[in-house]
């Protein structure tokens, strides 16, 4: 029997192979993107199998009317993916207030809404699948990222406890923590890097953007392996509250698991010396 997605940022991208991975198996998908039109030529014809329509997760009304046209079209919503979102990079003192907002508005607060306004749905029905698009500096914090890694680590500890909290209703949650994949999350259109120069982080920030313009369209994971994943992930009943992708996330993470451990044993005495008398 078809499933039913929908699936913000699908315009391109992760969102993009995503949808192209659920298409392929019959299901059923309401592609979102802040351009219908872009999405819609991103897809092609894909018959009564694709709904289209425009979406910014900033705007609270468009996502209430976007799931209330998902039902009307097509009854249920079996599987959310989270995936509307971009990098504010930069040192964050070279960053400014608005700047945090609006990395918070779209990553964060824009897939608060979705959640809020899909759970009812799948609560009712005693099913159903929330993919959140996180990242791996998500788990593992990065110098030059301070903001783009502090929304992701958001989603991913929202994503955790969120899934204890409708496990009892049969849904599952998933934080999908990628690595490095080609995608445009490095070009120009979708990374933003923060407009407050400051003398101090000239040479790191010099840095961070020649390293992110030479790993553009270069990195090593290939974005519709990962919407085949996503796709397969779906159909299993123990899928993971955290799904970490790519070989160089995998890395990474383990890195982060050892550099714990470490500092758990270096300073167990103090941390626990900090307990009351009982």
């Amino acid at each position: 029997m078809a499933r039913t997605w929908l699936i913000t940022g699908a315009s391109r991208g992760l969102g993009f192979h995503i949808a192209q991975s659920a298409l392929a198996v019959g299901d059923n998908v309401i592609a979102t993107g802040r351009s219908s039109l872009a999405v819609a030529e991103a897809f092609g014809d894909c018959g009564d199998q694709l709904l289209a329509l425009p979406l910014d997760v900033t705007r609270q009304e468009q996502v209430q009317q976007v799931v209330n046209k998902a039902i009307e079209h097509f009854a249920c919503i079996d599987v959310l993916v989270n995936n509307a979102g971009f990098g504010q990079l930069g040192p964050f003192e070279e960053n400014t207030p608005a700047a945090a907002h609006e990395q918070f508005a779209t990553n964060v607060f824009g897939l608060f809404d979705m959640c809020r306004a899909v759970l009812p749905i799948m609560r009712e029905r005693k099913q159903g699948h929330v993919f959140n698009i996180a990242s791996i500096a998500g788990l593992a914090g990065m110098g030059g990222a301070a903001l783009y890694c502090s929304s992701k680590f958001a989603v991913a500890g929202f994503s955790e406890a969120l899934a204890q909290e409708v496990a009892g209703f049969g849904i599952k949650v998933t934080s999908v923590a990628p690595g490095a994949f080609r995608t445009d999350f490095l070009d120009a259109s979708s990374a933003r890097f923060g407009n407050n120069q400051l003398t101090d982080y000239a040479e790191f920030s010099a840095k961070v953007k020649a390293s992110s313009a030479n790993g553009n369209h270069a990195q090593p994971g290939d974005p519709a392996k990962l919407g085949a994943a996503i796709v397969q992930l779906a159909l299993d009943p123990q899928a993971p509250v955290h799904f970490i992708v790519g070989s160089d996330a995998l890395k990474m993470a383990s890195n982060r698991l050892t550099t714990l451990q470490q500092e758990i044993e270096k300073w167990h005495q103090l941390s626990a010396s900090t307990d009351g008398a009982p």
